[in-house]
């Protein structure tokens, strides 16, 4: 059964972020709280996580995987940053925004799709899941909690989509969506506030000078 963890959502206890980092740097994956929906995470680094996190997605190694930074700084640490770009983004964050950018060799090849050399990068606008990077001095994967096949992941930034069995489970309240995870990871963080429903805005900026707006979700944006 996985470990629930209750947090601050202003002054997460430190105690308690330690004792989720030192989880994470072990090779934990935990469902967390973001400024959109329910994510499910783990340290960017830990490969064996990063594995298990695709095999409870049931993704294939060649599907991208969004990770969150702390700033639009440690954005640049990841991937390639323009001034055009910089520009686009530092009115945005932090906020409910996934962008699409060429990653940096830094970015683990297991997160990116193999024929593509772009990354999905989000800084969330959320004092909990910002902790948690802080503290653990590293991004942390975000992919949805939604095992629904056939709709387009919340941070998925694949232009194709499954066809299968419905299974939304993003959609359930909040303690249902826990009892729903709570033999499927290790670690659940609750924050104490309202489950979200809407999804990011991913922005497509790999052409800098043409903004390209993939899925319009909670963020606003004009092209």
């Amino acid at each position: 059964m996985a470990t629930i963890h209750r947090l601050h959502p202003d002054n997460p206890q430190a105690r308690t972020i330690a004792q989720i980092v030192s989880a994470l740097r072990d090779g934990a994956i935990m469902l967390y709280p973001t400024d959109t929906v329910y994510a499910i995470g783990c340290d960017l680094m830990s490969k064996s996580a990063v594995e298990r996190v695709r095999k409870l997605k049931q993704m294939s190694n060649d599907k991208p995987l969004t990770f969150l930074c702390s700033s639009l700084s440690n954005i640049s640490e990841y991937a390639i940053v323009s001034n055009a770009n910089y520009r686009t983004m530092k009115s945005l964050v932090p906020g409910p925004f996934t962008f699409i950018l060429p990653a940096t060799k830094l970015v683990p090849k297991l997160v990116l799709n193999p024929k593509r050399k772009t990354t999905g990068i989000r800084v969330p606008d959320h004092g909990v899941s910002q902790t948690i990077i802080e503290a653990l001095g590293n991004p942390i994967i975000s992919t949805s909690a939604n095992l629904q096949e056939d709709d387009l992941d919340d941070e998925d930034f694949s232009h194709q989509t499954k066809t299968g069995k419905q299974r939304n489970v993003c959609d359930l309240p909040k303690m249902e969506l826990f009892d729903y995870f709570s033999k499927l990871v290790d670690l659940i963080v609750d924050d104490g506030s309202d489950h979200s429903y809407e999804v990011s805005t991913i922005l497509d900026l790999t052409d800098d000078l043409n903004p390209q707006i993939l899925r319009q979700g909670l963020g606003e944006f004009s092209v």
